[in-house]
């Protein structure tokens, strides 16, 4: 059987003909859209994601916006290729407060080249509320590696 594109694969999660990642699966993420260079988490903070704060723990926005940013570059790239983080930059601009409503975290491919890939993301809430931005770079490897 041929291999899926990145894109193909994303599909396929996004549409629940193969498993969503458990890492996802474990905080409540879902996947909202996929497309050619965009991907949208959604995530309904709770008390579970609560830091000593009460407000969502940040490392919370992180895996939602490198998710996002990471599946963006993923969705460009063909059959065999996949990326992994190399770095993640997060800024949060506003507490979340848990039992807030939906967020959102929207990842958009920057740069795909031949070893590595850029994206951006941001995080807002159902009112358009800007929550966090991010920026990230990946390493493209060969799965035959």
């Amino acid at each position: 059987m041929e291999q899926p594109t990145g894109l193909e694969l994303l599909q396929a999660i996004f549409e629940g003909r193969l498993p969503r990642p458990a890492a996802g699966t474990l905080i409540g993420m879902r996947g909202v859209s996929v497309e050619e260079g965009r991907v949208v988490f959604e995530l309904e903070p709770g008390p579970q994601h609560a830091n000593p704060m009460g407000t969502t723990h940040g490392g919370i926005l992180a895996t939602i916006l490198d998710s996002a940013m990471t599946c963006a570059v993923h969705s460009v790239l063909p059959a065999g290729r996949v990326p992994t983080t190399l770095d993640l930059q997060v800024r949060y601009l506003r507490p979340v407060p848990p039992g807030m409503g939906r967020l959102e975290a929207e990842g958009r491919a920057v740069h795909v080249g031949g070893r590595v890939g850029t994206a951006e993301g941001r995080v807002t809430g159902e009112d358009g509320t800007l929550y966090a931005t991010a920026t990230t770079s990946c390493m493209l490897l060969d799965l035959s590696c």
